[in-house]
Order: C-alpha cells, then sequence, then structure tokens
C-alpha cells in the first residue's frame, strides 16, 4: 500500500510526468500498457488482438477537460472512433470517459455529448461503454449513464468493487439489464468509502462477481469481468460453469498488455475476451495508475531509463 500510495504522488508531480511523457514512446516503457499515440497504432493493435479471436475496446487517453472546445473534439474523436472500427470490420466498441467530454464544468453538455456517442455509434450497431473516474464523479457517472441507456440499451457502465456503495450500485441498474464491467478500482480513495487491504478488495469483487453472475443466470445483465488476477479469474470461471451460462451471456476484460498469458488461457478455453485499448498523447495518468496497481510494472520504466542514460534504447516490452 506504500508503495501503491507513492506512486499516486508521484503522479501528481509534473516534472516527473512530463519527463515519463517525453519518454515513455521513445524508449518503448509506455508501449507496454499503449497501444501508441494515435488512432492508426490503436488500430494496428486491434487487428492483432483479432486475429486471436479477441475482442476490443478503444479508449482515446485523456481527463478533464476545461473547455466546450476541447469536450466537442473529444465527442468527435470517439465518433471517429467508432467508424474506423466498423470500417476494419472488427469486433470492437470504444470506452469514454466522462471528464473527457465536459463532466467538470457542465453535466448537461457531458450527458448531450454522451447521447450523440452512443447514437452515432449505434448507427453502426456498435456500442460504448463508459468507465468510472474517482469517486467525486460516481453519482453524476451513474446519472448520465441512465439517461444513455434508456435510449442505447446496449450501453456499458465500469463498477469499482473496491467501493463500499457498489453493491447498491449494481443493483440500482438492474432495472435497465445493462452490460456491467467489474474491475477492483484504480483510483486513490479514503478509508471512508473504499476499502483499503488487498483481502477486503479481493474478498468483495469476488462477491460482486456472484451479485453479477446471479443476476446474469436471471436474464438481468452482461457481466464482463475485468481482472488479471488468477484467484479472481478461477472464481469467476467457477461461477459460470455452475451457473450453466454460455459465452453469449458474459466476457472477460484485460488490458492491453497485461498479463498476455492469462489472456491466452482464457481464449484457450473458449471463453469470450475484450481488450481494453488505450491510446493517445495524454497516456501519462492512466500509465501511473497502470503501475500503481502493480508496482513490480515500475522495473520496466527503470530498466528503459537506465537504457536511455547508456545510449541503448530498448525495444518495448
Amino acid at each position: 500500500m506504500l508503495i501503491r500510495n507513492f506512486i499516486f504522488w508521484l503522479s501528481t508531480k509534473k516534472a516527473l510526468t512530463d519527463a515519463i511523457g517525453r519518454r515513455g514512446m521513445r524508449y518503448g516503457f509506455a508501449q507496454r500498457f499503449v497501444a501508441g499515440e494515435a488512432l492508426a497504432d490503436a488500430l494496428d493493435a486491434s487487428r492483432e488482438l483479432a486475429q486471436d479471436g479477441r475482442r476490443v475496446s478503444l479508449n482515446h487517453l485523456g481527463e478533464n477537460v476545461r473547455t466546450v472546445e476541447e469536450a466537442e473534439h473529444a465527442r468527435d474523436s470517439y465518433i471517429e472512433m467508432t467508424r474506423q472500427l466498423h470500417a476494419a470490420g472488427l469486433d470492437g466498441n470504444i470506452s469514454i470517459k466522462l471528464t473527457q467530454l465536459g463532466l467538470d464544468f457542465d453535466r448537461r453538455l457531458c450527458e448531450r455529448l454522451t447521447g450523440e456517442i452512443a447514437a452515432a455509434a449505434g448507427e453502426l450497431s456498435r456500442s460504448i461503454e463508459m468507465d468510472m473516474e474517482a469517486s467525486k464523479y460516481t453519482d453524476s457517472t451513474l446519472d448520465i449513464f441512465e439517461a444513455t441507456v434508456r435510449r442505447a440499451p446496449t450501453t456499458g457502465l465500469a463498477i469499482q468493487a473496491y467501493l463500499f456503495r457498489s453493491e447498491h450500485d449494481i443493483e440500482r441498474l438492474m432495472r435497465h439489464k445493462p452490460k456491467i464491467r467489474l474491475v477492483k478500482g484504480a483510483y486513490r480513495e479514503s478509508g471512508r468509502i473504499a476499502f483499503q487491504k488487498k483481502s477486503q478488495v479481493d474478498s468483495h469483487y469476488r462477491k460482486r462477481i456472484d451479485q453479477l453472475l446471479d443476476h446474469c443466470a436471471e436474464g438481468r445483465c452482461l457481466p464482463a469481468i475485468a481482472t488479471h488476477d488468477p484467484l479472481m479469474l478461477d472464481h469467476a470461471r467457477a461461477g459460470i460453469k455452475r451457473r450453466g451460462l454460455t459465452p453469449d451471456r458474459y466476457e472477460f476484460q484485460m488490458i492491453y498488455g497485461i498479463r498476455r498469458d492469462l489472456q491466452q488461457a482464457l481464449r484457450a478455453q473458449g471463453h469470450p475476451l475484450r481488450i481494453y485499448v488505450p491510446f493517445g498523447t495524454e497516456w501519462c495518468p492512466y500509465f501511473m495508475r497502470r503501475l500503481a496497481e502493480r508496482p513490480a510494472n515500475c522495473w520496466f520504466v527503470l530498466r528503459s531509463l537506465a537504457a536511455e542514460s547508456f545510449h541503448r534504447p530498448r525495444s518495448s516490452a
């Protein structure tokens, strides 16, 4: 926990994140978790994943825009991502962040832009998913999701298992028969609202898996189990088998570049798998959260920076 908090603290230091941003793509370590800085890079990565039967979810990295123009630009980017996925014939959707659509300063604008993205995706028989950001946005995100899913029923939403409120939030959403992406949670949250110990988070993640699978068995939701934890995967697979769920009723999700061995194992077992493929120039905050989730990932950065010091750039990990 101390290492995780330290990495979160580092992520607030602009001099450091700027240094990482200048070096990350050039020296390869960011490419472990980020497909590239351009949409073309993400599409190339998606084609490779598709060859192994993996679905994708594209995410254009960026958060907390400050102007209407920036929010509208993000909307246009998301719509273009959907069109390019469709043109390439890839089995994929897009995942959006509401703070990239103006949630910080104009909730109505954010809801309108989200609806426009969902409508554009729907015209191509595509879906969108909403990321769940820090806890101060949870209520607004749930409200905007409910407004959107009424018009675009295939819209999905991420729920963070480490928040105390998540059990209630899942129950609230079941009337929409939604797609729910279950994640552990990647933001630094207070002990007043979120579980802090890994054992607690793991316990409640398992409970939320069971909650979603029970609802799935009743035809009330489509669970997307998003984890790289082998024990959580074992729990989910056992629950799926016990309930007799067929592969069209659930999916697993993993992040680009993480636990590729587990990704291959899931596909070999016949489970549907979607890979979250992030790209863009504003990748550093996302990258730092990936380090905080698993501090051992820091070694990729340290080795790459050491290689730079000796003028021997490394290839991507």
